[in-house]
């Protein structure tokens, strides 16, 4: 992780859960992270914890709805403005709205592809573009994925959630392919997780809280954590070596 060491990231969706916890291991390595989220609060927060803990690093929040396109091409105009640029873009931030594909709302569908979709793949388009001005052309970029992006459960309030997921599969591998026919080093990865314990299941049934508890009590999933270490071993591969995707889920976990 040497080489990256006051180079700048951005974390998108880094106020909570996985998110967070990446953006604080890279402080902890001596990067220059961006956290944003629509509660810049708890970022702030976050950036208070990284300094008492006397990291190499700094987090700097932004505030910025990624379900709005504006405000992320500003919040990329603020970063060029205060950083120059970014070297890594780590696309954290998703959702699941519980909403079937027979009975579901419109408007969670519409949800889901702007924050899971959109919004990563705009969020992938400046980082490259903030990388090709500035001649950086060992960057990375890696979207959180999902173990869904892989298969699909029979489990109807997930299944337009899984197909944004595997929408991400694809993307990476294009966004791949596309760094490579234009001649750059700059990498492309995907982190495919199965169940973890975040806030994701207490805000995918934010009516029904047994329900979402219930998910977590089978055996013991996956914790912020080990995404956050598959994120630096991902960083810290050597140049010339291109992970794609990484699988993981908790040992018990049985689909």
């Amino acid at each position: 992780m040497n080489r990256w060491k006051g180079r700048t990231a951005l974390v998108t969706g880094a106020s909570a859960g996985i998110g967070a916890v990446i953006a604080k291991e890279l402080v902890r390595h001596g990067m220059k992270v961006v956290g944003c989220a629509r509660n810049v609060e708890k970022i702030q927060q976050l950036a208070e914890e990284c300094k008492k803990a006397d990291c190499a690093g700094s987090l700097i929040p932004m505030k910025c709805d990624l379900t709005n396109p504006e405000e992320i091409q500003s919040m990329f105009s603020a970063i060029k403005q205060q950083l120059k640029g970014v070297d890594v873009c780590i696309n954290n931030a998703g959702l699941a709205n519980a909403e079937p594909l027979l009975t579901g709302k419109t408007s969670g569908w519409k949800n889901m592809l702007d924050v899971n979709v959109l919004a990563l793949s705009i969020c992938a388009r400046e980082a490259y573009q903030s990388m090709k001005e500035r001649s950086v052309d060992d960057g990375h970029i890696i979207n959180l994925n999902s173990m869904c992006g892989h298969r699909i459960l029979p489990n109807a309030d997930i299944h337009f959630y899984t197909a944004t997921k595997y929408a991400v599969t694809a993307l990476t591998e294009g966004l791949r392919q596309e760094l490579r026919e234009a001649k750059t080093h700059i990498r492309a990865t995907c982190i495919s997780p199965g169940l973890v314990e975040t806030e994701f299941a207490p805000r995918l049934y934010s009516q029904d809280p047994v329900k979402a508890a219930n998910i977590y009590s089978h055996y013991k999933a996956l914790e912020a954590i080990d995404i956050a270490n598959a994120v630096v071993y991902v960083l810290s591969a050597p140049p010339h070596v291109q992970i794609g995707d990484i699988q993981m889920r908790s040992s018990e976990q049985v689909t």
